[in-house]
């Protein structure tokens, strides 16, 4: 038997760093997992962006807001008791964080309440971002909720 020398050691540690990081690399791809972009298009929603900008400066400004409720029915928006909802368009996105085919994508119509239900029915556990778009007349508001539904 050779003697063995600190440059064996070297060159034995060298390839067991090498072979751990190999093994992270094929043993856990985890890390692209959650790598999905919020949206492929996102070069032309760049370029509409100042709209969100504005719409959303705008539903800021009101002096009262849809509110958002949750419960075990779902996710309940009510606009303002004095809102007047004719010439009015309402929709959502509700974006699931970690994976796109839960995205929920729908125009609605305001109840007698002046408000909508997205049901339970229709989400899963996790974290959501809620999108809420009306147009009135022909001015645009937006608001963001961050949703994590149980």
């Amino acid at each position: 038997m050779k003697n063995f020398s600190w440059g064996h050691g070297v060159v034995i540690a060298l390839f067991a760093f090498i072979a751990f990081i190999l093994s992270m690399l094929f043993l856990f791809p985890n890390g692209q997992k959650n790598s999905e972009m919020v949206t492929d298009n996102y070069y032309e929603e760049e370029l509409k962006y100042q709209d969100v900008i504005d719409a959303k400066k705008r539903a800021d400004q009101l002096q009262e807001k849809p509110v958002y409720s949750q419960d075990k029915n779902g996710i309940k928006i009510t606009f303002p008791k004095d809102y007047d909802n004719s010439n009015t368009s309402v929709k959502f996105v509700l974006n699931r964080t970690d994976d796109e085919n839960l995205d929920i994508h729908k125009s609605v119509q305001l109840d007698s309440t002046k408000s909508f239900l997205i049901p339970a029915q229709v989400m899963k556990m996790g974290n959501y971002t809620l999108r809420l778009s009306w147009t009135k007349g022909k001015t645009d508001y937006r608001m963001d909720y961050d949703v994590i539904w149980k």
